[in-house]
């Protein structure tokens, strides 16, 4: 992703002052709305962002999607939810809400990252420690001298680190870009931590592990694809890392995350697995072929509706865009909201700095993958961060990442500016939608300051 696709400070600064008196008024779910009533509306948001509306609206009128819902916020001011249509093609299906449910896919990954930063921050764990130290099945790694071709491998000429498993700099490998020989090879030991339907994952679970520590045992079997610390490639990373943060914290990765993430921020619509009282509120994932669409993952017979293998820290959550904005709004407050801490605003400083080993660049990944591209980045814990501010553009510091079925999210710590947009479709890339959200917030913006 290039950098003109964040949204400009300017643009965001003028919505702040147009929607610092505005109030949320989007239908929520009866047990939300007895949780914390919603408050009463002032301006419509589309007559705050009416090309964003417009644009939303346009998707669904030509049958481009089914739904869509953005949540854009600056400082802390209320929150913007435009949305249009539906969570299915299902007649009636309800509307698109902020509390609808997505598979945020690899936007599990900046959670992931953020849960280890709260070790690092509790001092249980170092960025530059040995993955050893945490699994000792980490200790002697191989390297494949080609991977595409052979097995054949090397001793590793330094150790994996925490570091590296945060920065896709451990030469792991991820089943959706290895290939060859060791891609075989992942998916014959079921190195698969995602899911995408139900009849995939009944062949899936025939092979992969049950449990975390069975998994990343599993995956330090197998060769590398680079020395550690020398070459940044998208991997199961964030995977491992959930088991490091199981040893570290001395709790099952998904009770640390519900209980320092989840729980004190007020996350009630984010999970590994999707009550089935909730299905109501989960949108279905549908295929392009062409312009075909069908449905992939039903939402009445969803995988999200199972009980994983095991949380996958790497693709694993289902969540709502208003979870995620709380997620985002706490990076974006230095790791407070709504009165509450969970992290210091010096660990959300590291979090989003740029964390690569020396000599490593970032070149982005495809955008099928969900991921960024574009100059001027690094990466950091989970996700990619920008390097220097940039005139009428993103802060440094600016944390972003997106997900597989085309979800995005953003947030700016230095200019307090945050977005996510929830669809759910494959391929992520299938139409231009972050240039176009981009463009369509950069004109609402326009005609605010005008």
């Amino acid at each position: 992703m290039k950098l003109v696709h964040w949204i400009s400070t300017g643009g965001l600064v003028a919505l702040a002052a147009a929607t610092a008196y505005a109030q949320q008024a989007q239908p929520r779910p009866a047990a939300l709305s007895q949780a914390r009533p919603a408050p009463r509306m002032t301006i419509p948001v589309k007559a705050l962002l009416p090309a964003t509306t417009t644009l939303f609206d346009s998707y669904v009128a030509r049958n481009t999607m089914p739904g869509i819902v953005g949540a854009f916020g600056v400082g802390n001011g209320p929150t913007l939810f435009p949305s249009a249509g539906r969570i299915s093609d299902d007649a009636g299906a309800p509307a698109v809400s902020p509390d609808s449910l997505w598979r945020v896919y690899s936007m599990s990954k900046p959670i992931t990252g953020m849960a280890a930063m709260m070790l690092i921050e509790d001092g249980k764990l170092n960025l530059d420690d040995p993955v050893s130290k945490y699994i000792p099945a980490f200790k002697d790694m191989k390297v494949a001298t080609s991977p595409d071709t052979s097995l054949d491998s090397r001793p590793a000429t330094r150790p994996i680190t925490i570091r590296n498993l945060l920065t896709h700099t451990a030469g792991l490998g991820y089943s959706i870009v290895t290939k060859g020989a060791l891609l075989k090879e992942y998916e014959r030991l079921g190195i698969l931590p995602a899911s995408v339907n139900a009849a995939m994952e009944e062949k899936m679970r025939l092979v992969r592990p049950t449990s975390l520590e069975a998994f990343a045992n599993r995956v330090a079997t197998l060769p590398l694809i680079a020395d550690p610390g020398t070459k940044w490639s998208y991997s199961i990373g964030l995977d491992v890392m959930g088991r490091v943060i199981e040893v570290a914290s001395g709790m099952s990765f998904e009770r640390f995350v519900q209980t320092r993430l989840f729980d004190p921020l007020k996350m009630k619509s984010s999970f590994w697995q999707v009550p089935q009282s909730e299905v109501g509120r989960l949108a279905t994932n549908y295929a392009f072929v062409g312009d075909t669409r069908t449905p992939l993952d039903p939402a009445a017979t969803s995988v999200f509706l199972q009980k994983p293998s095991f949380p996958y820290g790497g693709a694993g959550l289902v969540m709502s865009a208003r979870d995620y904005d709380r997620f985002l709004h706490m990076i974006q407050d230095g790791g407070t909201l709504d009165g509450v801490r969970v992290m210091k605003p010096e660990t959300i400083a590291l979090a989003t700095s740029n964390l690569l080993p020396a000599g490593v660049t970032y070149g982005g990944v495809s955008g099928g993958t969900g991921g960024t591209k574009g100059s001027n980045m690094g990466f950091g814990a989970g996700g990619s961060v920008v390097l220097e501010t940039m005139p009428n553009g993103p802060g440094k510091g600016t944390y972003a990442w997106g997900g597989a079925a085309g979800t995005v999210a953003w947030v700016d710590p230095l200019k307090r500016t945050r977005g996510n947009v929830m669809v759910n479709y494959f391929p992520a890339d299938r139409i231009p939608l972050r240039e176009d959200v981009v463009a369509a917030l950069q004109q609402d913006a326009a005609r605010l300051r005008r």
